[in-house]
């Protein structure tokens, strides 16, 4: 898709067109067609015909790890959806649609995958192999979204639960199999912008409205032992050295405090 003009160096525009720009579908277009075109499922066309087969017990472990991502991006799936009806404005209302879609199109791929696998009921063996700590983020979240509060839930949701799968994904892709890796790039690539939406619009809040830190920082300390569990869990199942787990960890955390909240 070839564009001219101001779409080109969106960061050249004032304030309120850079943010009209960013958030529309015409930019969201523009990101996801050299990525989605010609990929079924996540993968470039016809590349998953020789796939060899993943011996045990790696394959059950990627079964599981994969089983959790699909209940995360369930999670940001239901929630997006229905922060649409109460959005402060009309660029967020049209920046969580397209956010909706990245997240079915998200679950829809995973589900997939664990097809590919040989799980014959993907969805059933979500339910049997769901990490707890996540269904309990889950629940918080939905609880935020159920209650209306804008800068709580964009900040579970687009801030913690997404710069942790960004750190989490990003790392299992330089390990997973040739098919598995795809499949993460895509997401990859939609998650670094839900996190870009979410820092810009609580920073924005935070200086605007400074007394809704207090309210966050009691979400974050809420969610944090439920998202280093499965951080922690998830690092296991996919290999990564106990000795690069540190590291990860202070990648996530950095993605909070560029908000200014500390540990």
């Amino acid at each position: 898709m070839v564009s001219s003009g101001p779409r080109d160096e969106p960061h050249r525009l004032g304030h309120d067109a850079f943010l009209d720009e960013v958030h529309s579908f015409e930019f969201w277009f523009q990101a996801v067609e050299g990525y989605l075109s010609d990929h079924p499922y996540g993968c470039v066309a016809g590349s998953d015909a020789d796939e060899p087969e993943i011996a045990e017990p790696r394959r059950d472990g990627l079964i599981t790890t994969l089983c959790n991502y699909c209940v995360g991006e369930t999670a940001a799936l239901e929630a997006a959806s229905s922060m649409i009806a109460f959005a402060p404005n009309r660029r967020s209302k049209i920046f969580l649609a397209t956010q909706v879609v990245d997240e079915a199109r998200h679950l829809e791929v995973l589900l997939h995958r664990l097809g590919q696998l040989g799980v014959t009921d993907p969805e059933a063996e979500v339910d049997r192999r769901a990490n707890r700590s996540l269904l309990a983020f889950k629940r918080r979240l939905l609880e935020l979204v159920a209650a209306r509060d804008w800068e709580s839930a964009v900040f579970a949701q687009n801030v913690i639960l997404e710069a942790m799968e960004f750190t989490v994904f990003s790392a299992h892709a330089q390990r997973a199999d040739p098919i598995t890796a795809q499949v993460l790039d895509g997401i990859i690539k939609d998650e670094r912008r839900h996190m870009g939406f979410g820092e810009n619009d609580i920073g924005r809040r935070l200086l605007e409205a400074p007394h809704i830190r207090a309210r966050l920082a009691t979400v974050r300390r809420e969610l944090d032992p439920l998202v280093l569990d499965c951080f922690e869990r998830t690092l296991e199942q996919i290999d990564v050295p106990r000795s690069e787990r540190p590291d990860l960890g202070r990648r996530y955390l950095a993605s909070v405090a560029r908000l200014g909240f500390d540990s």
